[in-house]
């Protein structure tokens, strides 16, 4: 299956682009599912169509679906959501809120990773486009596996054998008093079931022969800002970007003074996106007469994107990590496009290399080549950060 995740500023179009790009998946004979996971649905009214959690024929070998959070977590997760309404009813809240409240900070974006990791087992599609949430949270959804597994291994696995043990001990005195039962097995064992899930398909979001983000942007200071950041952030997760959409760029036969200015500053930052993203590859796309809603604009759309291309082919193979031998050094190079060294925060522990930029952090689990070494000094050369690791000992 190929999966292609469009991402960008809230606001930039990246739903249109999602559907257009799925329209010409479906054109071109593949059976093709577009699904939004952004919590803030627009893909049923870019379609002007209905949509639903289940998904929907739209035309030959396309459909369409939105994230239920609710009913995912009740399709695949009912033990737990019973359980956490089971709690707040003993505090004192109604069914309607206790059941509201179930659904925790961050389950969609868990959530949106569990639909995906379905449909790739499943295989019924031969492409995935996944319409994502604006850049922040679908940076925090691509982090999930590298985050979730290093509080699962170091703190739930230990927490769960303990609960299953003192569970019989504890519960007769636990209930009368808080007016609740200890999570059970069934509970306490569908976390870690979700985090294997997760971590499986880390895998197929790191494979960039099979998984791509295309970043949709506008020619504006703070959303390039922002797509800049962002396909840094993308390669520290090893998540490789192939394509950058510049969206709604005045065209040249608008002459009414009122734009002048406003065509001047797009030049000057359409320049910035090729030259800040080389060597990605950079398609734009005009500021059209009329809004993207509707199968009609989305060809227009889609002529203008793709023509007679296949969206699914890999526009650019970007490698974000490398191990490179080097006389007595080996060198882990992380390509972070856009990150001044300075931002950059390291950290060694075990066999795990802590790397922080800003609020993003990824623990890299070292190979073993590099494992048993220590640090020997960082450099940052062509949006590569070169670390060498050297035997202390030896050095």
């Amino acid at each position: 299956m190929r999966v292609i995740l469009m991402t960008g500023k809230g606001g930039v179009g990246k739903t249109s682009v999602a559907a257009a790009t799925g329209l010409r998946c479906a054109e071109l004979g593949y059976k093709t599912l577009v699904l939004s996971t952004d919590p803030a649905h627009s893909l049923a009214d870019s379609f002007d169509i209905e949509l639903s959690h289940e998904p929907l024929l739209i035309r030959p070998n396309l459909w369409g679906a939105e994230l239920d959070a609710l009913m995912e977590l009740e399709g695949n997760w009912g033990a737990v959501k019973r359980y956490i309404t089971q709690v707040l009813q003993a505090r004192g809240l109604d069914g309607v809120q206790a059941e509201e409240l179930a659904i925790l900070p961050g389950m969609d974006e868990i959530f949106g990773l569990v639909r995906m990791k379905r449909h790739y087992d499943e295989g019924e599609y031969e492409v995935l486009i996944i319409d994502s949430a604006p850049t922040g949270t679908a940076l925090r959804l691509l982090s999930l596996p590298e985050v979730g597994g290093w509080y699962m291994r170091r703190f739930y696995k230990p927490l769960q054998g303990m609960s299953v043990a003192l569970r019989p001990l504890v519960e007769p005195l636990f209930k009368p008093i808080t007016g609740f039962s200890l999570p059970d097995k069934e509970v306490m064992d569908a976390p870690y079931e979700f985090y294997e899930q997760i971590e499986a398909l880390e895998k197929v979001l790191t494979d960039n022969s099979k998984t791509s983000v295309r970043l949709v942007t506008n020619p504006e200071k703070m959303v390039i800002k922002e797509s800049l950041r962002a396909h840094g952030y993308l390669s520290l997760y090893n998540v490789a970007t192939d394509m950058v959409v510049a969206n709604r760029i005045i065209p040249d036969f608008v002459n009414d003074p009122f734009f002048e200015r406003w065509k001047e500053n797009q030049q000057r930052y359409r320049q910035e996106i090729h030259d800040n993203f080389h060597p990605l590859p950079v398609k734009e796309v005009p500021l059209y007469s009329e809004e993207m809603c509707g199968l009609a604009a989305l060809e227009r759309l889609k002529e203008t994107l793709y023509g007679s291309e296949d969206p699914t082919q890999v526009y650019y193979k970007e490698n974000t990590i490398k191990v490179l031998h080097e006389d007595n050094y080996y060198s882990l190079e992380l390509y972070l496009p856009g990150i001044p060294k300075e931002q950059i925060q390291l950290n060694k522990t075990g066999d795990e290399l802590n790397i922080r930029i800003g609020n993003h952090r990824r623990n890299l689990v070292l190979p073993q080549s590099l494992a048993a070494l220590q640090p020997a000094g960082a450099t940052m050369e062509e949006d590569y950060l070169k670390i060498k690791f050297a035997d202390v000992a030896k050095v």
